[in-house]
């Protein structure tokens, strides 16, 4: 569920939706960062992107100070990626061109695995992938519903063998960046053209469908559908006219997982706010490209370390195999101090490899969606 189906407007145009941000670093090459967004929940295996999007990655210097116990985006720089594609020939071929920060272009083919770098200190894949994201979807949907913990060992993942458009972009960050050191990263989708509109952002996994999208604890904001508003935000640079709703919901849902296990064990500060709820607003992902690529263990690692006054020993970021949702659950449920909580789903059927393009090849006769996707 992560991003997938992350408010109306993503119901309503799926090529737009972003279901999934990962960042970390390269496990070929040192130094390089990979960037993958995936989107269109429930591709069909011969999907092609929209000719009327920028799939955009957004690359700000991140500030990791275990002393002041702060974690998140520095003001600036800031480094743009920016994919656009042709519209498909009638025979379903595609080109795409991704523009460096410096205004160079990389151009490639969709489906073209061979991950060519002409020089540019980039390389690119995009083409339908197996979907690699690891949930019980259903699960955690009855957990909110019913109040209580839901989950079942063995889980299942919702649909299990569905597609995505996946577009991974890996770059030499000294070459790129002119730096390898600890960065934020934000994905989005906007419209292409010379009117060009924020549809979907991401950072961090389930903050829009776990932590905004529930309504019923939200005493403040109880009727408002929030996430499309959350949607057309600068993750960078939070405007100030919903940002109070944007922190109600969150306190009040924070507060809710929080108390699932009959142990509350976030103190909410004087006026009610939830020790996480600033955390989750910065919604970036923290990845130290310097640092080794590591699965499992690495995801929220800076930030917990960070927060605890710690000096983090991962690479941080987010991995293609790394099972997130866990990681959340103990996170929002217990602080991690357990005993230690699953959804009873641990790896993808279908993991990803330490190969470029990563991704998993495309399920070639996919589930069929639910009716109203």
């Amino acid at each position: 569920m992560s991003d997938h189906i992350s408010g109306p407007r993503a119901l309503a145009d799926p090529i737009a939706d972003i279901t999934d941000l990962y960042a970390f670093p390269s496990p070929e090459r040192p130094g390089w960062l990979a960037l993958v967004m995936n989107t269109l929940p429930f591709a069909p295996a011969d999907a092609r992107f929209s000719d009327g999007l920028v799939y955009r990655f957004r690359i700000r210097p991140a500030e990791v100070d275990p002393a002041s116990r702060h974690v998140g985006a520095a003001d600036g720089p800031e480094w743009v990626l920016d994919c656009v594609f042709d519209a498909p020939t009638a025979g379903g071929a595609q080109r795409g061109r991704c523009t460096r920060p410096d205004g160079e272009v990389v151009a490639f083919d969709v489906d073209d695995e061979s991950g060519k770098d002409d020089g540019a200190g980039l390389r690119v894949f995009a083409g339908p992938r197996w979907d690699p994201f690891i949930m019980d979807a259903p699960a955690g949907l009855r957990t909110i519903a019913e109040g209580r913990l839901a989950f079942t060992d063995p889980g299942s993942i919702y649909l299990d063998g569905k597609n995505v458009l996946g577009l991974l972009v890996e770059i030499d960050c000294a070459a790129v960046l002119g730096r390898v050191d600890p960065v934020a990263v934000v994905a989005e989708t906007l419209t292409r053209g010379t009117l060009s509109v924020r549809i979907e952002r991401v950072g961090r996994p389930e903050v829009k469908n776990l932590l905004l999208g529930p309504k019923q604890f939200d005493q403040v904001n109880r009727d408002l559908e929030i996430r499309d508003l959350y949607n057309m935000e600068d993750a960078f640079s939070l405007g100030v006219s919903y940002t109070g709703a944007y922190r109600a919901r969150l306190n009040a849902n924070l507060a809710f997982w929080d108390g699932l296990d009959g142990v509350d064990q976030w103190q909410p500060d004087p006026s009610g706010g939830h020790p996480l709820t600033e955390l989750v607003l910065a919604d970036h992902l923290v990845v130290d490209p310097s640092r080794p690529y590591a699965e499992r263990g690495s995801f929220l690692e800076i930030e917990r370390a960070v927060m605890a006054g710690d000096v983090p020993r991962s690479c941080g970021g987010r991995a293609l195999n790394d099972d997130v949702i866990d990681v959340l659950y103990n996170l929002w449920i217990n602080a991690g101090a357990g005993p230690a909580i699953s959804d009873g789903v641990d790896a993808s059927s279908r993991p990803a490899s330490t190969v470029f393009p990563y991704l998993a090849p495309p399920n070639p006769d996919p589930p069929t969606p639910p009716e109203h996707h």
